[in-house]
Protein backbone atom coordinates (compact mmCIF):
# COMPACT_ATOMS: atom_id res chain seq x y z
CA UNK A 1 0.00 0.00 0.00
CA UNK A 2 1.24 3.15 -1.26
CA UNK A 3 1.39 6.51 1.33
CA UNK A 4 -1.12 8.24 -0.46
CA UNK A 5 -3.55 5.22 -0.17
CA UNK A 6 -3.08 4.56 3.29
CA UNK A 7 -3.58 8.42 3.98
CA UNK A 8 -7.28 8.27 1.85
CA UNK A 9 -7.64 4.91 4.42
CA UNK A 10 -7.01 6.50 7.10
CA UNK A 11 -9.05 9.22 6.26
CA UNK A 12 -12.10 7.34 5.08
CA UNK A 13 -12.00 5.45 8.32
CA UNK A 14 -11.91 8.49 10.63
CA UNK A 15 -15.05 10.07 8.28
CA UNK A 16 -16.81 6.82 8.49
CA UNK A 17 -16.54 6.34 12.10
CA UNK A 18 -17.62 9.82 13.06
CA UNK A 19 -20.82 9.84 11.00
CA UNK A 20 -21.70 6.53 12.50
CA UNK A 21 -21.14 6.98 15.93
CA UNK A 22 -23.26 10.47 15.37
CA UNK A 23 -26.12 8.26 14.10
CA UNK A 24 -25.26 5.91 17.33
CA UNK A 25 -25.78 9.16 19.53
CA UNK A 26 -28.97 10.79 17.84
CA UNK A 27 -30.73 6.91 18.03
CA UNK A 28 -29.69 6.58 21.51
CA UNK A 29 -30.72 9.55 22.38
CA UNK A 30 -34.09 9.25 21.05
CA UNK A 31 -34.62 6.11 22.66
CA UNK A 32 -33.48 7.55 25.98
CA UNK A 33 -37.57 8.17 26.88
CA UNK A 34 -38.55 4.22 26.02
CA UNK A 35 -35.21 2.83 28.02
CA UNK A 36 -33.60 3.34 31.10
CA UNK A 37 -30.05 2.63 31.89
CA UNK A 38 -29.28 0.00 34.46
CA UNK A 39 -29.95 0.59 38.33
CA UNK A 40 -27.36 3.43 39.45
CA UNK A 41 -26.48 4.60 36.28
CA UNK A 42 -28.54 8.06 36.21
CA UNK A 43 -30.66 8.96 33.32
CA UNK A 44 -27.83 9.50 30.71
CA UNK A 45 -25.46 6.72 30.97
CA UNK A 46 -22.10 7.73 31.95
CA UNK A 47 -18.96 7.04 29.24
CA UNK A 48 -15.28 7.14 31.88
CA UNK A 49 -12.48 6.84 29.40
CA UNK A 50 -9.30 5.14 31.40
CA UNK A 51 -7.33 5.79 28.91
CA UNK A 52 -6.16 9.76 27.19
CA UNK A 53 -2.82 11.50 27.40
CA UNK A 54 -2.32 15.49 27.53
CA UNK A 55 0.53 17.23 25.77
CA UNK A 56 2.56 16.68 22.67
CA UNK A 57 3.22 13.54 20.84
CA UNK A 58 7.10 14.25 19.88
CA UNK A 59 7.15 12.29 15.91
CA UNK A 60 3.97 13.85 14.99
CA UNK A 61 1.13 16.60 15.48
CA UNK A 62 -2.09 15.03 16.24
CA UNK A 63 -5.71 16.15 16.24
CA UNK A 64 -6.42 17.55 19.33
CA UNK A 65 -3.07 16.82 20.96
CA UNK A 66 -4.01 20.58 23.00
CA UNK A 67 -6.14 20.11 26.22
CA UNK A 68 -8.85 22.49 25.78
CA UNK A 69 -9.43 20.28 22.21
CA UNK A 70 -9.23 16.88 23.57
CA UNK A 71 -11.55 18.07 26.50
CA UNK A 72 -14.11 19.97 24.27
CA UNK A 73 -13.92 16.95 22.13
CA UNK A 74 -14.13 14.11 24.79
CA UNK A 75 -17.47 16.03 26.21
CA UNK A 76 -18.98 16.15 22.97
CA UNK A 77 -19.01 12.64 22.91
CA UNK A 78 -20.45 12.23 25.94
CA UNK A 79 -17.46 11.26 28.41
CA UNK A 80 -17.64 11.83 31.89
CA UNK A 81 -14.47 11.60 33.48
CA UNK A 82 -11.17 10.91 31.70
CA UNK A 83 -7.90 9.57 33.25
CA UNK A 84 -5.24 11.62 31.99
CA UNK A 85 -1.46 10.78 31.54
CA UNK A 86 0.85 13.26 30.21
CA UNK A 87 3.35 12.53 27.24
CA UNK A 88 6.15 14.57 29.38
CA UNK A 89 5.87 11.47 31.81
CA UNK A 90 6.93 8.81 28.82
CA UNK A 91 9.62 11.66 27.36
CA UNK A 92 11.26 13.48 30.37
CA UNK A 93 13.58 12.70 32.98
CA UNK A 94 12.39 15.43 35.23
CA UNK A 95 9.00 12.99 36.54
CA UNK A 96 8.38 15.16 39.15
CA UNK A 97 7.86 18.46 37.07
CA UNK A 98 5.94 16.40 34.75
CA UNK A 99 3.38 14.98 37.16
CA UNK A 100 2.88 18.77 38.73
CA UNK A 101 2.65 20.26 35.28
CA UNK A 102 -0.38 17.21 34.61
CA UNK A 103 -2.10 17.98 38.10
CA UNK A 104 -2.66 21.79 37.16
CA UNK A 105 -3.39 21.27 33.43
CA UNK A 106 -6.44 19.03 34.82
CA UNK A 107 -7.09 21.29 37.60
CA UNK A 108 -7.69 24.19 35.17
CA UNK A 109 -8.97 22.14 31.94
CA UNK A 110 -11.23 20.34 33.84
CA UNK A 111 -11.14 19.94 37.76
CA UNK A 112 -13.10 16.46 39.26
CA UNK A 113 -13.50 15.65 34.99
CA UNK A 114 -9.48 15.37 33.86
CA UNK A 115 -8.36 13.06 36.61
CA UNK A 116 -4.55 13.25 36.30
CA UNK A 117 -2.27 9.74 36.46
CA UNK A 118 1.01 10.73 37.16
CA UNK A 119 4.23 8.54 35.98
CA UNK A 120 6.67 6.93 37.91
CA UNK A 121 9.77 5.45 36.91
CA UNK A 122 11.06 3.04 39.35
CA UNK A 123 14.93 3.26 37.89
CA UNK A 124 15.02 6.67 38.11
CA UNK A 125 16.79 8.00 41.26
CA UNK A 126 13.68 9.62 43.80
CA UNK A 127 10.92 7.24 42.28
CA UNK A 128 9.58 6.67 45.95
CA UNK A 129 9.32 10.72 46.37
CA UNK A 130 7.68 10.82 42.96
CA UNK A 131 4.77 8.23 43.74
CA UNK A 132 4.52 9.52 47.31
CA UNK A 133 4.05 13.46 45.56
CA UNK A 134 1.29 12.07 43.24
CA UNK A 135 -0.33 10.21 46.23
CA UNK A 136 -0.50 13.09 48.81
CA UNK A 137 0.93 16.22 46.71
CA UNK A 138 -1.57 15.91 43.94
CA UNK A 139 -4.32 13.88 45.47
CA UNK A 140 -4.14 11.50 42.28
CA UNK A 141 -6.15 8.58 42.37
CA UNK A 142 -3.28 6.56 40.32
CA UNK A 143 0.13 6.79 38.39
CA UNK A 144 1.06 5.39 35.10
CA UNK A 145 3.67 3.65 34.64
CA UNK A 146 5.75 3.01 31.02
CA UNK A 147 8.10 0.20 31.46
CA UNK A 148 8.94 0.17 27.79
CA UNK A 149 9.88 3.58 27.39
CA UNK A 150 11.44 3.72 30.50
CA UNK A 151 13.47 0.40 29.86
CA UNK A 152 12.76 -1.60 32.81
CA UNK A 153 11.20 -5.41 32.56
CA UNK A 154 7.88 -6.96 34.83
CA UNK A 155 10.13 -9.46 36.79
CA UNK A 156 12.39 -6.20 37.96
CA UNK A 157 12.20 -6.33 42.46
CA UNK A 158 11.78 -2.30 41.63
CA UNK A 159 8.97 -2.58 39.81
CA UNK A 160 7.59 -5.08 42.43
CA UNK A 161 8.70 -3.05 44.88
CA UNK A 162 6.52 0.24 43.25
CA UNK A 163 3.13 -2.47 43.00
CA UNK A 164 3.11 -2.70 47.06
CA UNK A 165 4.15 0.82 47.81
CA UNK A 166 1.14 1.83 45.67
CA UNK A 167 -1.25 -0.48 47.30
CA UNK A 168 -0.74 1.13 50.48
CA UNK A 169 -0.67 4.24 49.14
CA UNK A 170 -4.28 3.24 47.49
CA UNK A 171 -2.97 4.16 43.98
CA UNK A 172 -4.46 2.41 40.80
CA UNK A 173 -1.17 1.40 38.76
CA UNK A 174 -1.89 1.50 35.34
CA UNK A 175 0.24 -0.23 32.79
CA UNK A 176 0.89 0.86 29.27
CA UNK A 177 1.92 -2.26 27.85
CA UNK A 178 2.54 -0.12 24.14
CA UNK A 179 2.29 3.38 22.85
CA UNK A 180 2.17 3.26 19.03
CA UNK A 181 1.94 0.85 16.43
CA UNK A 182 5.56 -0.85 15.85
CA UNK A 183 4.79 -0.29 11.64
CA UNK A 184 4.70 3.47 12.70
CA UNK A 185 7.67 4.15 14.85
CA UNK A 186 10.13 6.53 14.05
CA UNK A 187 13.01 3.93 13.13
CA UNK A 188 15.68 5.85 15.94
CA UNK A 189 13.08 5.19 18.57
CA UNK A 190 11.56 1.80 18.21
CA UNK A 191 10.40 -0.03 21.01
CA UNK A 192 9.26 -3.01 22.09
CA UNK A 193 6.52 -4.86 23.22
CA UNK A 194 6.05 -5.52 27.14
CA UNK A 195 6.33 -8.85 28.14
CA UNK A 196 3.44 -9.10 30.64
CA UNK A 197 3.89 -12.15 31.51
CA UNK A 198 6.13 -11.51 35.01
CA UNK A 199 3.11 -9.58 36.25
CA UNK A 200 0.65 -12.56 36.87
CA UNK A 201 2.59 -13.89 39.43
CA UNK A 202 3.34 -10.95 40.81
CA UNK A 203 -0.73 -10.12 41.06
CA UNK A 204 -1.48 -13.37 42.41
CA UNK A 205 1.31 -12.56 45.49
CA UNK A 206 -0.78 -10.05 46.53
CA UNK A 207 0.82 -6.77 46.13
CA UNK A 208 -2.22 -4.80 46.93
CA UNK A 209 -2.23 -3.03 43.95
CA UNK A 210 -5.08 -2.31 41.55
CA UNK A 211 -3.86 -2.63 38.21
CA UNK A 212 -5.14 -1.60 34.88
CA UNK A 213 -3.41 -2.61 31.93
CA UNK A 214 -3.36 -0.54 28.72
CA UNK A 215 -3.01 -0.91 25.00
CA UNK A 216 -2.33 -4.37 25.56
CA UNK A 217 -3.49 -6.51 22.54
CA UNK A 218 -0.58 -6.41 20.57
CA UNK A 219 1.76 -7.37 23.38
CA UNK A 220 -0.88 -10.03 24.89
CA UNK A 221 -2.15 -13.61 23.41
CA UNK A 222 -6.13 -13.94 24.77
CA UNK A 223 -4.89 -16.45 26.97
CA UNK A 224 -2.38 -14.55 28.79
CA UNK A 225 -5.21 -11.98 29.05
CA UNK A 226 -7.64 -14.13 31.08
CA UNK A 227 -4.43 -15.11 33.29
CA UNK A 228 -4.00 -11.13 34.03
CA UNK A 229 -7.78 -10.98 34.55
CA UNK A 230 -8.44 -13.85 36.69
CA UNK A 231 -5.32 -12.67 38.70
CA UNK A 232 -6.99 -9.39 39.55
CA UNK A 233 -6.02 -6.68 36.73
CA UNK A 234 -7.86 -4.72 34.63
CA UNK A 235 -7.75 -4.23 30.49
CA UNK A 236 -9.09 -2.00 28.49
CA UNK A 237 -9.99 -1.99 24.96
CA UNK A 238 -8.17 0.67 23.14
CA UNK A 239 -6.36 -1.95 20.58
CA UNK A 240 -8.64 -4.67 20.61
CA UNK A 241 -9.31 -4.85 16.64
CA UNK A 242 -11.57 -7.34 14.38
CA UNK A 243 -15.40 -7.34 14.60
CA UNK A 244 -17.11 -8.39 17.55
CA UNK A 245 -13.63 -8.54 19.32
CA UNK A 246 -15.21 -6.74 22.00
CA UNK A 247 -17.75 -8.93 22.65
CA UNK A 248 -15.35 -11.75 22.61
CA UNK A 249 -13.54 -10.53 24.76
CA UNK A 250 -16.06 -10.17 27.76
CA UNK A 251 -16.72 -13.90 26.58
CA UNK A 252 -13.18 -14.82 27.73
CA UNK A 253 -12.78 -12.60 30.61
CA UNK A 254 -14.93 -11.55 33.68
CA UNK A 255 -16.97 -8.53 32.41
CA UNK A 256 -15.91 -7.01 35.57
CA UNK A 257 -12.64 -6.80 33.96
CA UNK A 258 -12.89 -4.94 31.22
CA UNK A 259 -12.69 -1.08 31.30
CA UNK A 260 -13.38 1.61 28.30
CA UNK A 261 -10.34 3.48 26.96
CA UNK A 262 -9.72 5.28 23.89
CA UNK A 263 -5.99 6.07 24.02
CA UNK A 264 -6.81 9.22 22.53
CA UNK A 265 -5.44 11.31 21.29
CA UNK A 266 -3.19 8.77 19.22
CA UNK A 267 -6.23 6.65 18.58
CA UNK A 268 -9.58 8.18 17.34
CA UNK A 269 -12.27 7.84 20.21
CA UNK A 270 -14.78 7.54 17.87
CA UNK A 271 -12.95 4.16 17.33
CA UNK A 272 -13.26 2.67 20.81
CA UNK A 273 -16.69 3.77 21.08
CA UNK A 274 -17.72 1.94 17.89
CA UNK A 275 -16.00 -1.35 19.32
CA UNK A 276 -18.97 -1.35 21.93
CA UNK A 277 -21.79 -0.34 19.31
CA UNK A 278 -21.22 -3.21 17.57
CA UNK A 279 -20.93 -5.54 19.98
CA UNK A 280 -23.85 -7.68 20.64
CA UNK A 281 -23.78 -6.46 24.82
CA UNK A 282 -26.61 -6.60 27.21
CA UNK A 283 -27.29 -2.77 28.66
CA UNK A 284 -26.10 -3.86 31.99
CA UNK A 285 -22.39 -5.15 30.45
CA UNK A 286 -21.97 -1.76 28.18
CA UNK A 287 -22.62 0.34 31.14
CA UNK A 288 -19.78 -1.88 33.22
CA UNK A 289 -17.01 -1.32 30.47
CA UNK A 290 -18.40 2.35 29.78
CA UNK A 291 -18.22 3.36 33.42
CA UNK A 292 -18.99 1.32 35.96
CA UNK A 293 -15.91 -0.49 36.15
CA UNK A 294 -14.24 2.33 36.15
CA UNK A 295 -16.08 3.61 39.09
CA UNK A 296 -15.49 0.48 41.30
CA UNK A 297 -11.72 0.86 40.95
CA UNK A 298 -12.30 4.37 42.24
CA UNK A 299 -13.94 3.07 45.04
CA UNK A 300 -12.37 -0.09 46.05
CA UNK A 301 -14.92 -1.51 49.08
Amino acid sequence: MNTLSALNRREFVQTAATAALAGFGSARAAAAPRSKAPAGTGRHPAWVDVNVTLGRWPFRRLPFDETPALVGKLRQQGVTAAWAGTFDGVFHHDLAAANARLAEDCRRQGRGWLRPFGSVNPKLPGWKRDLQQCAEAHQMAGIRLHPTYHGYALDDAAFAQLLVLAGRHRLIVQIVADLEDERTQHPLARVPHANLQPLVPLLRAGTGARVVVLNWARSASLPLAKQLAEAGACLDIATVENVGGVDNLVRQLSVDRVVFGSHAPLFYFESAALKLQESALTAETSWAIRAGNAMRLLSPV
